[in-house]
């Protein structure tokens, strides 16, 4: 299949997803389970791709598997975490906001918009499944693959390390600044970014989709300017004393020393 089909196919495969998640977030009012799905859409993306391409099939399955366990163990995290704890707060002010219209609207607003991030994100995925050459895995593709593992030792080592801290009684209403939160305030953010631009490397591999460069730049705005670290941090210092502190000394994104008091 060419790439502009597995494009139009994969939209297609989201759209229907986003849908019926919408439905069952209207039945059990609460439409933060968007959350959870998203690392598992990408899985779908990229499975769907691999099921209908005929791209060079190491490099195929390196993206899909890479994805895979990505998107997998954000699911599984996320839903550890959120399921039985109520609908997210953020999605509770929207509610409230809302009202009667929050159902309809949140269709578009949340999970039609949200799919199609997670389409536009999904690029590289897809388009570096779609061409054959190179035929085999060249310096790029390990590059990309020692990147993404980078970025995920740096995601799942910073959310067990985090969850451990906040299951812990005598670290309520302090701040963590431990383990690799003591080099920077988000490794999690840090490793997802990592992540993605290392499936772009692989994607690069094939030359022909230097273009997808759009969904990593995406990935990283969502992640330091808009749903991610910017929007945590928002009135932390208020909620957590020592918070400032911890700013001042900690970088805000990527890994550094922490500087001396």
């Amino acid at each position: 299949m060419s790439l502009g089909g597995i494009l139009l196919l994969n939209l297609g495969v989201v759209f229907v997803l986003t849908t019926g998640l919408w439905a069952v977030s209207v039945a059990v009012r609460d439409s933060s389970i968007v959350d959870i799905f998203w690392g598992a859409g990408f899985v779908v993306i990229a499975w769907v791709t691999f099921a209908v391409a005929d791209g060079a099939e190491g490099r195929m399955l390196l993206l899909t598997v890479l994805t895979s366990i990505w998107g997998l163990r954000l699911t599984l995290h996320l839903a550890r975490r959120n399921l039985g704890k109520g609908e997210d707060f953020r999605y509770q002010a929207m509610r409230e906001r809302h009202g009667d219209r929050w159902p309809l609207r949140s269709l578009w607003a949340v999970f039609w918009s949200q799919g199609i991030l997670m389409w536009i994100v999904a690029l590289p995925v897809q388009a570096g499944q779609a061409d054959a050459s190179p035929d085999g895995l060249i310096w790029l593709d390990l590059l990309g693959a020692a990147l993404w593992l980078v970025g995920f030792v740096f995601e799942t080592v910073g959310d067990a390390q985090l969850a451990r801290f906040k299951a812990d009684p005598a670290s309520r209403g302090q701040v963590m600044d431990r383990g690799l939160w003591r080099y920077t305030r988000h490794p999690n953010y840090f490793g997802d970014f990592c992540v993605w631009w290392g499936l772009y490397l692989i994607a690069l591999a094939t030359l022909s989709a230097w273009w997808t460069i759009i969904g990593p730049i995406l990935m990283s705005v969502l992640l330091i300017r808009v749903s991610g670290a910017k929007l945590l941090e928002q009135g932390m210092a208020e909620r957590r004393p020592g918070y400032a502190d911890y700013v001042r000394r900690t970088s805000g994104f990527f890994p550094r020393p922490p500087k001396r008091a």
